[in-house]
């Protein structure tokens, strides 16, 4: 069964270079080829769009083209960071027409972006619920396979109607294409998508650790930085003291940029303020 592991690494974030060596690390592990898309296959307009909407998230649509040539996809967003003991995931969920993803919904309120996406393409009748809760997947890690039909009914057409209107509109999307269709799907193990929302307790005994949001930041000024200090700590034989301190100073650098962006102050002040404080303990 030929397997892959694909994902989407556009830009120079610092977490990327980290994530694609954990990728890698897994890949050989479980027997997979790893893809790094580092372009944009899909074109979508977004314009003046009522929440965050980034034109990169069709992107995962391109599991379709993979599946021609591919038995089973296994995707995951480069933020996260697959442990050195992770679990073969392949062998833990091995049907065929199933979607595996992790169920966010079980623990987020996530009733407004689901009422969004049914009042714009039409009710998706009978929506799974869980305790009373709406079932609502996570698209940052996704498991399938050539007999599933997820990917086969799920379109750009479909996105652009819904990009600058509904919340999360491709994670939204995803969901109600595999509640219409009736696609089989099961929840995975919190382990194959671990976000902060879980908890921070032993996060990094998980298989798979997602940075989303604000990543564990653990008194850590940002998640980049957050990343990158777990994978100097996961994996120390992958990286020289020197290699150590460029991603770390990278992860500073972005950090940086990005408070100046939002705060106004030069960057090369916040440099003067911030490394003897915060960048001590960091770099």
């Amino acid at each position: 069964m030929k397997k892959a592991i694909f994902t989407l690494a556009i830009g120079d974030n610092p977490m990327y270079k980290a994530a694609l060596e954990s990728f890698q690390a897994y890949a050989d592990k479980v027997g997979a080829d790893l893809i790094v898309s580092d372009k944009l296959h899909f074109h979508i307009n977004i314009k003046d769009p009522i929440y965050s909407a980034s034109p990169a998230w069709p992107e995962k649509l391109f599991t379709a083209e993979l599946l021609k040539d591919y038995d089973r996809i296994l995707y995951l967003d480069a933020d996260i960071l697959v442990t050195p003991h992770a679990r073969n995931i392949f062998e833990e969920y091995t049907d065929l027409e199933t979607v595996y993803m992790f169920d966010e919904g079980r623990h987020l309120n996530r009733d407004l972006p689901i009422s969004q996406i049914n009042e714009a393409l039409g009710p998706a009748d009978n929506w799974q619920t869980v305790d009373g809760k709406q079932s609502y997947y996570n698209f940052g890690m996704f498991l399938v396979s050539k007999e599933c039909k997820l990917f086969q009914l799920a379109t750009l057409e479909g996105m652009q109607k819904v990009c600058n209107t509904v919340k999360f509109y491709d994670q939204t999307y995803i969901n109600y294409i595999i509640q219409k269709h009736n696609i089989p799907n099961q929840c995975v193990d919190a382990e194959f998508n671990r976000m902060e929302f879980l908890g921070q307790e032993n996060y990094k005994k998980a298989s798979f650790i997602h940075y989303a949001g604000r990543g564990y930041r653990i008194k850590c000024p940002s998640r980049e930085i957050r990343y990158v200090d777990d994978y100097c700590e996961l994996y120390p034989e992958k990286v020289t003291a020197q290699e150590r301190q460029q991603m770390k100073l990278s992860a500073w650098n972005l950090f940086i940029k990005n408070l100046s962006k939002k705060s106004y102050v030069p960057q090369m002040l916040l440099h003067i303020i911030g490394k003897p404080t915060l960048g001590r303990q960091w770099l």
